[in-house]
């Protein structure tokens, strides 16, 4: 499925979704998220609550500078002497500003390294968009960006996966337990036109697999919609899906967040808050196992798909039934989702 694009890069700019780090930023930073999206003002607020919770502050921006202090040195020791950028979509430091940046250092070539490991509109092909944005937005005519590869079925990120898993279960010691995956739930129109769901099904079965469970051991469910009740998404919700499993007489769960990449607002309050709370009412033990995070064979990992596109490794590594995703995105690939007009309110 690759084409094993190769260039010379003058720089590596890591792009996140960025996250407020004040009360004060809280809305801003919503409102850019959704812009364009039509969300009603009081599902706004309502999300704002779950930062204010936290006094405002999710943990994402730090979290990048934590796996900027691991992945710099981690690639100045494989060879790779490009300087690391970083910028967000959302908040500071603004993709825009650090775009500006690298012009004015005599950047020329960029490889983006995005924090995301599947295919959506919103998680792979908008980010692409961001980055051609923001360097026309700098008048950077010459500039070039191109980005890694999807790394769902990467051996690394399977293993990594894994071990979390396993550190997650060790309280049931010997006893059985049912394993549920989520991730972010997209809308049903974006999902119909790219292979967000096939990728992560495929990386849970993955996972499953390396923990030594079966098909009927697990389950990949969906968190943290939003957009208009309306509208079809991606489901069962995992609140719903763990009500709905705690009939059942398996009592132990482990939950997998296989979607993120780290422990940020969203895993902490739909995870940690939320669904810990609707298993205490229905009788589930459950473990949230943690993200890939800081995990030696995520940070590998990430080297590695940089060292390929910068042609220092012949190395294009992926296991189960897809090969290494393709490096260069077909112009037809993970198209924006039509957006809907908002709907009519009363008189």
């Amino acid at each position: 499925m690759t084409d094993n694009q190769t260039e010379n890069y003058d720089a590596i700019l890591v792009v996140g979704f960025g996250g407020p780090e004040k009360k004060e930023d809280v809305m801003p930073f919503l409102e850019n998220v959704t812009r364009g999206r039509n969300i009603p003002r009081e599902r706004l607020e309502e999300v704002a609550e779950h930062y204010y919770h936290y006094d405002g502050v999710s943990p994402i921006n730090q979290q990048v500078r934590d796996l900027l202090d691991v992945l710099k040195p981690a690639l100045q020791e494989a060879g790779v002497s490009q300087p690391v950028y970083w910028g967000n979509r959302n908040w500071h430091p603004m993709l825009e500003d650090t775009v500006a940046q690298m012009k004015k250092e005599g950047v020329q070539k960029v490889l983006g390294l995005v924090l995301a490991g599947y295919s959506s509109y919103s998680s792979c092909r908008q980010y692409r968009e961001d980055m051609y944005r923001a360097g026309e937005a700098s008048g950077w005519e010459a500039s070039q960006f191109d980005k890694i590869r999807v790394f769902f079925n990467h051996p690394d990120f399977v293993e990594a996966n894994a071990d979390h898993v396993k550190q997650a279960a060790e309280p049931f010691g010997d006893e059985p337990y049912h394993l549920v995956f989520t991730a972010h739930s997209i809308p049903s129109s974006m999902a119909d036109n790219c292979n967000y769901e096939l990728q992560l099904t495929e990386a849970s079965r993955l996972v499953a697999e390396a923990v030594g469970l079966g098909d009927d051991d697990w389950k990949l469910v969906y968190q943290s919609r939003s957009g208009r009740p309306q509208d079809p998404w991606l489901d069962p919700d995992i609140c719903d899906y763990l009500k709905e499993y705690s009939a059942g007489d398996q009592k132990n769960v482990v939950v997998l967040p296989i979607g993120f990449l780290s422990d940020h607002m969203e895993v902490m309050f739909d995870l940690d808050e939320e669904a810990q709370k609707v298993c205490q009412e229905v009788g589930l033990k459950m473990q949230r196992a943690a993200t890939v995070g800081l995990h030696p064979k995520f940070i590998s990992m990430l080297v590695e798909l940089i060292k390929e596109r910068t042609g220092q490794t012949d190395l294009q590594r992926a296991v189960g039934q897809f090969g290494p995703n393709h490096d260069v995105c077909p112009l037809d690939c993970c198209p924006a989702p039509a957006r809907r007009p908002p709907a009519a309110r009363p008189q």
